[in-house]
């Protein structure tokens, strides 16, 4: 219950004075007449647009319908904050719901502005179930109790959210076309890389390695500072991320580990994914990370003198790379890459001049993705300050 004081001319309401769920099914989506499909893998924290789905001819299982104007609210794994408004008519994932706004308490442009929120987040994921994949339940966040504004302050902070959002989200259009160019161009130079001929990859690595196993490397090894250990969410397409950190004691791995080492400069590839993130992904260790060690499902690769580490990468993250780690994979829900298949992988092997003005040119349009992407996460941190100063009704 909201106890503190309101701003002058707000009021508490549940929830469920709020909005109302839909619960309008479809039994076989290929039959429905609608043609597109919003999985959770579509929607974006942060990004009220829908900007990629599938088809329904690609589903079997029933899902739930939604109309143009519909909020979709991605229940499951509630901590990726996923609520976007549809533009479209079609069918979504049971693990989502979709709601719809009571017009006399709240206006439909406000309420999912308001739903991106911190104050409501904080309550979605108080009431939300499951430890390994979070989830909220209607009936749980119905009863829960926000501030809202009247109506005509409503549609005033609406007006100045989605002029702040039209900038947003032009430029996350940005970094999805910089994404859609890259890949273009990979495929485009990696066909006419492939009139050069294939070799095994195998057959052009000084080292491979796949980390360390077993009681060698557990989490009870792990400590505050020392030898950085490189895991699956580190291994990003074409970048290393860096925020997420473990390292063990470097007497421990100059004693036990030192065959596992990690150079800046070798391609590290992840050796796991699902339906939503790729197995065979791939970036260069960088420089700062030495010394470092790949701890098991991520692969660690040190070219010879004929292939070029940024030139693996980028053929790695092509659509023809990427097309070889699938069918290479095993595995139905988790796919899994081992390093024999890796390095059974025939890559396109053109002079070494040819490799590296191919990767140097697919840099360039990496790097123009990283700047936009950079802006979009500037603008996203304004638009959260701004939603929390206009939004914050206590």
């Amino acid at each position: 219950m909201i106890e503190r004081k309101l701003k002058p001319g707000w009021r508490v309401c549940r929830f469920d004075q709020m909005a109302f769920e839909v619960k309008d099914r479809i039994e076989r989506p290929v039959d429905s007449g609608l043609e597109r499909y919003v999985g959770l893998e579509h929607l974006d924290s942060g990004s009220l647009k829908i900007w990629r789905w599938g088809s329904t001819s690609d589903v079997e299982k029933q899902k739930l319908l939604f109309k143009s104007g519909d909020i979709i609210f991605g229940r499951r794994n509630a901590y990726l904050r996923r609520v976007a408004v549809a533009d479209f008519d079609g069918v979504c994932s049971a693990h989502a719901m979709v709601l719809r706004a009571h017009e006399d308490v709240v206006l439909p442009d406000f309420l999912p502005l308001y739903m991106q929120t911190d104050t409501f987040w904080e309550t979605a994921l108080k009431v939300s179930a499951g430890s390994m994949s979070p989830t909220i339940n209607w009936r749980n966040i119905a009863k829960e109790e926000f501030a809202l504004p009247p109506l005509e302050e409503q549609r005033r902070i609406a007006v100045i959210l989605t002029s702040a959002i039209v900038l947003t989200e032009s430029y996350f259009h940005l970094i999805e076309k910089n994404k859609k160019l890259w890949r273009a161009l990979a495929f485009e130079h990696i066909v006419e890389a492939y009139t050069h001929g294939t070799v095994r990859l195998g057959k052009l690595i000084n080292y491979g390695s796949d980390g360390p196993f077993g009681s060698k490397l557990k989490t009870k090894h792990y400590v505050e500072s020392g030898v950085r250990v490189i895991r699956l969410q580190n291994i990003d397409a074409l970048f290393f991320n860096d925020t997420d950190k473990a390292y063990i004691p470097k007497n421990y791995f100059q004693n036990e580990l030192l065959n596992y080492t990690v150079n800046a400069g070798d391609v590290l590839i992840a050796g796991m994914g699902d339906d939503n993130i790729q197995a065979g992904r791939s970036c260069i260790a960088p420089e700062y990370i030495e010394p470092a060690i790949n701890k098991a499902d991520c692969y660690c690769l040190r070219p010879g003198p004929k292939l070029d580490a940024r030139y693996l990468v980028v053929f790695l993250n092509s659509p023809q790379g990427l097309q070889q780690s699938m069918a290479y994979s095993q595995g139905t829900t988790r796919y899994r890459l081992n390093l024999g298949n890796i390095k059974r992988m025939k890559i396109p092997l053109p002079d070494i001049n040819f490799q590296r003005e191919l990767a140097t040119q697919l840099d360039r349009v990496f790097e123009a993705e990283q700047t936009s992407l950079c802006r979009y996460d500037k603008q996203r941190e304004t638009m959260k300050i701004l939603l929390n100063s206009l939004l914050g009704g206590l």
